[in-house]
């Protein structure tokens, strides 16, 4: 059931400066309220990035910080995130994969108000960004390279280090951003690392922020609303299977 509801309302579509749309990507995490309206950074996030990069090694210090963060920076937008299914996420202290389909680079920081901290993999050339790559590095995120059988296997291999650790992970398992809202076929890796390690698989549907900022068109930032759905866990030991019911899921409230 839905944690609030919110009307939809159709707006122009509003131009925003780069640096500000890249602030608001990057907005820190908290714990979800019934909505979470999309910041800027603050005085606050410069404050709190030391810290970050001191105790990355320590997820109960890195959320502390980044919940700090997020409480006391300044409103600069006024985009709002709902969520359904809250109750279906894990305690913050329990390791899992979480898996979502991918329309924009909004979603990173959609799926971040969900306050759980987990890592997540992104290709190389990202980090090559500045501000964006800077961020990610703090944020502790496992690169990949695209179509490097290598690199994919060092990164299943720190994903499952990180897991057996007690962090948990987040996969994009198209493995790209739909620029259509349709939901790609989702690769297996992910649900590989569910399957070795014994952790829940969370599937996650991100609904509008492909519409606020849309794949291939970061310098803009329409106006709208985001729909964060929790689907219930799903264990197993068969990656196959796993996959195909996380897809199957997300799919469910696409």
């Amino acid at each position: 059931m839905s944690r609030s509801h919110f009307g939809h309302k159709q707006h122009k579509q509003n131009k925003v400066p780069r640096d500000m749309v890249v602030r608001s990507e990057l907005a820190g995490t908290s714990i979800p309220n019934s909505s979470h309206s999309l910041s800027g950074f603050s005085k606050a996030e410069k404050f709190s990035q030391p810290f970050s990069i001191c105790f990355s090694h320590n997820l109960k210090l890195t959320a502390f910080f980044s919940n700090f963060k997020i409480q006391v920076q300044k409103r600069t937008l006024c985009q709002k995130i709902k969520f359904e299914g809250l109750e279906n996420l894990p305690p913050t202290d329990t390791p899992a994969v979480y898996v979502s389909n991918h329309q924009s680079f909004l979603d990173i920081y959609a799926l971040l108000t969900l306050g759980r901290g987990f890592k997540f993999i992104s290709k190389t050339s990202i980090f090559l960004f500045p501000i964006i790559g800077w961020a990610m590095l703090l944020l502790g995120t496992i690169p990949l390279k695209r179509m490097d059988s290598r690199s994919q296997l060092d990164c299943l291999k720190r994903c499952i280090d990180l897991v057996n650790k007690g962090a948990s992970v987040l996969f994009f398992p198209e493995g790209t951003r739909s620029k259509d809202g349709n939901l790609g076929t989702f690769k297996k890796g992910a649900f590989s690392v569910a399957a070795k390690t014994g952790v829940p698989v969370i599937p996650i549907t991100l609904i509008g922020t492909g519409k606020i900022m849309p794949a291939g068109m970061e310098g803009i930032l329409n106006s709208g609303s985001v729909r964060v759905v929790v689907h219930k866990p799903i264990e197993g030991s068969d990656p196959t299977v796993l996959c195909n019911k996380a897809q199957n899921a997300v799919a469910s409230a696409l």
